[in-house]
């Protein structure tokens, strides 16, 4: 089939428009630092700061040396540094966490829908991986990790760590989002508000309506 010349621009444009909108935006100047002065006014991501009034701390935040406190019911805890934290991030298409791990603590399964993530460890011992999608039926790639190396978990995959270890474990992990955002499968699922019909879940995970009730309760979505 001849392609006319006159609509390969049109999808080459197309094609570019696509990809451009993937991602966070690209940044139009030298920096855009993020400000909430707006009210009632919504954009995708934040408005700039005038930049003559932009300064060092703008860019700064300290902190990522002091562990976080494991002691809650997964037993992980995750300091985040995005766009909230540096106003400078803004535009930028990147962010960073600390991940602390109790013994036997986890990051349990969930999924950034903004971005991907590079993690590597730098303490301890961490049993990771994330699953593919239906249309790749689902594998499981998972690695054992120690000290130095590094993992990566593809934007919108479902992942997880645990620690394996008998000692706390570290690891620090890049996102490709300025805001990559989080969705934890168990508390989204059963912990939704208003929580999902019962029924539906029950049938979906093949569970007793019963047993579905008892998750929504924990996860206190009733």
């Amino acid at each position: 089939m001849m392609v006319s010349q006159s609509l390969i621009p049109i999808a080459i444009i197309s094609l570019v428009i696509s990809f451009a909108n993937a991602y966070d935006p690209s940044p139009l100047q030298d920096f855009c630092v993020a400000i909430d002065d707006l009210k009632g006014v919504f954009v995708n991501g934040r408005f700039c700061k005038d930049p003559k009034r932009v300064d060092a701390k703008d860019f700064f935040f300290s902190g990522l040396n002091v562990p976080g406190n494991t002691d809650n019911q997964v037993g992980s805890n995750v300091t985040i540094v995005n766009v909230d934290q540096i106003p400078g991030l803004n535009t930028m298409g990147i962010s960073l966490v600390r991940i602390d791990y109790a013994p036997h603590g986890q990051n349990p399964p969930h999924t950034h829908p903004r971005g991907s993530e590079i993690l590597v460890l730098v303490k301890g011992t961490l049993y990771v991986g994330f699953v593919s999608s239906n249309q790749d039926n689902n594998r499981l790639f998972a690695k054992v990790l120690h000290p130095g190396d590094v993992f990566v978990f593809p934007i919108g995959m479902i992942h997880f760590q645990v620690n394996i270890g008998k000692i706390p474990a570290v690891a620090f992990a890049g996102l490709s989002s300025q805001n990559a955002g989080v969705i934890t499968i168990a508390n989204t699922v059963f912990g939704s508000n208003p929580p999902i019909y019962p029924e539906l879940l029950a049938r979906a995970f093949r569970l007793d309506a019963s047993v579905v009730k008892e998750l929504q309760a924990k996860f206190g979505s009733i």
